[in-house]
């Protein structure tokens, strides 16, 4: 690793040197009719007899263009800019006595005739299919105004998000979730209520990833979900406001502002948001108990109404400082306060072998909880030339902390009602997680379209968890022993990459291969019941890429692609804690020490057609799966991660974006897939496969140029998970959106789960002497009221808004 490092620094210092040499050079600047400069032009230097290309740049912010290091001979220069007419410069003649060209200000008109043209054929759709991801691009759909990042998702194809915030990607778990390609560092629950704190409106576009390219890191078996937040893209002083208020049982907001300033050499970005989030589950469980003989013994069965509170407030501020024409200095600095109350109420029944209630007990838990988090990223690229040779560094300083004080009181009732006793049961929870990582990216393009990228990359985790758990009788606090715990985790993974990619007229390809070598350690701390207890584990890993994709004909009617590689899973921070504590009474939850890394192995062949129906057939299998297990022991129900030996995966998806007329357009993606479990979950074999049937239809119509509405649904069959096995669920939404103040503002009504039937439930099986099953109902059907504005007053600018830490934190739990 070291040794990559000098190399690097070596590359660096030759690279500069040459700068100070006298060279050949031809300069330039593009501007529209009014003078201002355009940004993002394509200026391609070519031989003038034979039009073959030498070089190709873009301008840069103040619409400048420079090619170096050039030949004796005759070229001409041809610039072009979407909705522009090109410019073409004839026989320009580099020589000895002319080494320096400088073609000054070169005006590019608009292309009238054509403008509506090239604004149809810009308009992005829905989802949109590339060699190595797939993009959605939420603001093509109404529906998605006045919601949040996390809803965004729940839309996407094959994404699902079940009731705990659990994301899956094609019926896997195990996704890692990137923001403007920086990790989340968040897992689950968390991760979810992050992801309800950014608003829609500032949501560019999502990257989905099934087998991620190997300049990312090789973390989360189902693949990677990266968010790409707005960027501002104008000099001078723009922005946007979003504000969003919506009304289920309890009311919800979600505000935003963003907005960037750029003067000269500094461009100065922002986003702010306030949201408030207010919601409800009310949530069945039903489980019986059977003699190790098969004979029914006992039942329990509770009812939980949980009523969630939560409060997200989130700030970033970005600062790009253009040292040079080719270098660029970064600063990013991130935060959020979160404050959440979350009070849970219980009643519960236990019932005999007659089905006769011997017990009832009620049980009240709220729940205070309070999480920050703080950034920093300080990142630097220079572009080495103006064939597209570039070097890009990235430092992340990142900090978690969270307080969370909970009560568990416990009250129980003979079945007339009369007062048996009540158990008090306080907890204090404050958890701190610090990470550090460190990032080099090279790029270098080679002849005939290809491409050499390499880079290196460590990380250091640490976090500190304690659990305070104390008995109060008699209005004092007793300690309690046996539910307390302080567990400490640290965790370094240093990792290195190749990729290579090169396109020819009708086939590309693209290979990689990722190194990464992975320390950890766990304590957990003793106290007066408890022992200490280390572990350790140290291993070493190769990911392979491998993409595919070829045009069978000239007019890209039909498109073949094909995608492996490799992927792991490691265990969340948390899941690693020994420590068990409850739930309820009834109910605990703990760690697992053991785990192991998941490693899976992911294939695809898919066919296109004219870029808007798209067909895939995937194929995975996963070794030791990290997944929940849960088992009874006596009258307590244990839920805890576990490995599952094997899990595979098979099927097939289509996706499609269908134009019916010309107000009428259909986006359309379902999928057909078995999913198989082959494992011992505590004694008890897990050998069985399902498959599983999902559609999504999204309908979008155009009333005229400034009124558009959408209808959209889904539905899906029964699903195997694990130890689950879930019901079938289905709902619908409805949308209209209304463009104003000159098309600068839009306002949005939207309806989600109209007829109210998106309410997951299933079974739980496979535990010894018992059986399970629960339904839940959510807060789903909501009404929202959004109101966007965007503002803007300067010239064309392209922000770098860029971050470098790429998983670690997708397992965090606070």
């Amino acid at each position: 690793m070291i040794k990559s490092y000098y190399i690097t620094i070596l590359l660096f210092l030759v690279t500069q040197l040459t700068y100070s040499q006298t060279i050949d050079k031809v300069t330039g600047q593009v501007q529209n009719e009014k003078k201002e400069p355009i940004i993002g032009a394509t200026v391609i230097l070519s031989k003038a007899k034979t039009n073959k290309l030498i070089k190709s740049t873009f301008t840069d912010v103040d619409g400048k263009f420079e090619f170096e290091k050039l030949k004796e001979d005759t070229c001409k220069i041809t610039v072009s800019y979407i909705g522009m007419q090109p410019y073409v410069a004839e026989n320009i003649i580099l020589s000895a006595s002319n080494s320096n060209v400088d073609l000054g200000i070169i005006s590019l008109s608009e292309a009238i005739k054509n403008l509506q043209e090239v604004t149809v054929k810009a308009q992005k759709s829905f989802v949109e299919k590339k060699i190595d991801r797939v993009v959605i691009n939420p603001d093509a759909l109404i529906g998605n105004a006045g919601t949040t990042s996390l809803e965004i998702l729940e839309k996407a194809p094959g994404v699902q998000v079940d009731v705990n915030g659990l994301i899956t990607l094609k019926g896997k778990s195990g996704v890692v979730v990137f923001v403007d390609d920086k990790p989340t560092y968040l897992a689950t629950a968390d991760l979810a209520g992050y992801l309800r704190s950014l608003p829609a409106g500032s949501v560019e576009s999502i990257e989905i990833m099934t087998n991620p390219p190997a300049k990312y890191d090789a973390a989360g078996n189902a693949g990677v979900i990266n968010i790409k937040l707005k960027k501002n893209q104008v000099k001078g002083l723009n922005g946007g406001i979003n504000l969003g208020y919506g009304q289920g049982r309890y009311a919800r907001t979600n505000n935003s502002v963003n907005f960037n300033y750029r003067i000269n050499k500094v461009n100065f970005f922002t986003n702010a948001s306030v949201n408030q989030n207010n919601t409800y589950q009310d949530l069945t469980i039903n489980r019986l108990y059977y003699t190790p003989e098969g004979a029914y013994s006992s039942a329990f069965s509770q009812n939980s109404y949980i009523k969630r509170q939560l409060g997200s407030n989130n700030l970033k501020l970005g600062l790009d400082y253009y040292v040079s024409k080719k270098s660029t200095l970064g600063l990013v600095l991130n935060g959020f306060y979160n404050p959440t109350f979350v009070p849970t109420t219980n009643k519960a029944q236990i019932l005999n072998q007659n089905n006769q209630v011997v017990s009832i007990i009620e049980a009240f838990s709220p729940n205070d909880r309070k999480w920050k988090n703080g950034s920093v990223n300080l990142n630097y690229s220079l572009k080495i030339d103006s064939l597209g040779k570039e070097l890009t560094t990235n430092f992340d300083v990142i900090q978690y902390s969270s307080t969370q004080d909970q009560q568990l009181t416990n009250t129980i009732f003979t079945p007339e009602r009369v007062l048996v006793g009540q158990t008090v049961l306080g907890s204090s929870l404050p958890a701190e997680i610090n990470i550090k990582t460190a990032k080099i990216d090279y790029v270098n393009p080679l002849k005939g379209g290809a491409k050499f990228e390499t880079g290196i990359k460590t990380s250091f985790i640490k976090t500190d968890n304690t659990a305070d758990f104390f008995d109060i009788i008699n209005s004092q606090e007793v300690p309690n022993y046996e539910f307390s715990n302080r567990f400490k985790y640290n965790e370094n993974i240093n990792a290195a990459y190749v990729n290579y990619s090169k396109n020819w007229k009708r086939l590309s390809l693209q290979a990689g291969l990722r190194y990464e070598n992975t320390s950890i350690k766990g304590n957990q701390l003793g106290n007066k019941m408890t022992k200490d207890s280390t572990f350790t584990r140290a291993y070493n890993s190769l990911f392979p890429t491998f993409y595919l994709q070829y045009q069978l004909d000239s007019t890209q009617t039909h498109q073949l692609g094909f995608s492996a590689g490799r992927r792991i899973d490691r265990p969340n921070y948390q899941d690693l804690n020994p420590f068990t504590y409850p739930l309820d009474r009834y109910t605990y939850y703990g760690g697992n020490p053991f785990l192991q890394p998941t490693y899976s192995y992911n294939l695809e062949v898919s066919h296109t057609y004219k870029n808007f129906l798209t067909t895939s057939l995937e194929y995975s299998i996963s070794k030791n799966l990290i997944f929940e297990t849960n088992e009874q022991r006596g009258t307590i129900y244990y839920s805890r991660p576990g490995n599952f030996g094997e899990f595979t995966s098979y099927g097939i998806s289509v996706n499609g974006n269908f134009t019916i007329n010309k107000w009428w357009t259909l986006q359309l993606y379902t999928e057909l897939k078995n999913q198989g479990y082959n494992t011992k979950v505590y004694g008890q074999i897990l050998d069985e496969s399902r498959f599983y049937w999902y559609v999504g239809p999204t309908n979008q119509f155009k009333i005229n140029k400034k009124l558009s509405a959408e209808l959209a649904g889904n539905y899906q069959t029964r699903v195997l998970a694990g130890q689950f096995l879930t019901i079938p669920v289905w709902s619908m939404r409805a949308g209209i959106s209304q463009k104003i103040l000159k098309d600068k503002g839009t306002f949005r009504i939207n309806v989600s789960d109209i007829f109210y039937t998106n309410q997951p439930g299933g079974d739980i099986r496979n535990i010894a002497n018992a059986q399970a099953n629960w339904l839940s109902y959510l807060d789903s059907r909501v009404v929202t009221f959004s109101f966007a504005y965007r503002f803007s007053k300067g010239k064309t600018l392209n922000a770098r808004q860029s971050g470098g830490s790429e998983s670690e934190k997708s397992r965090v739990k606070l």
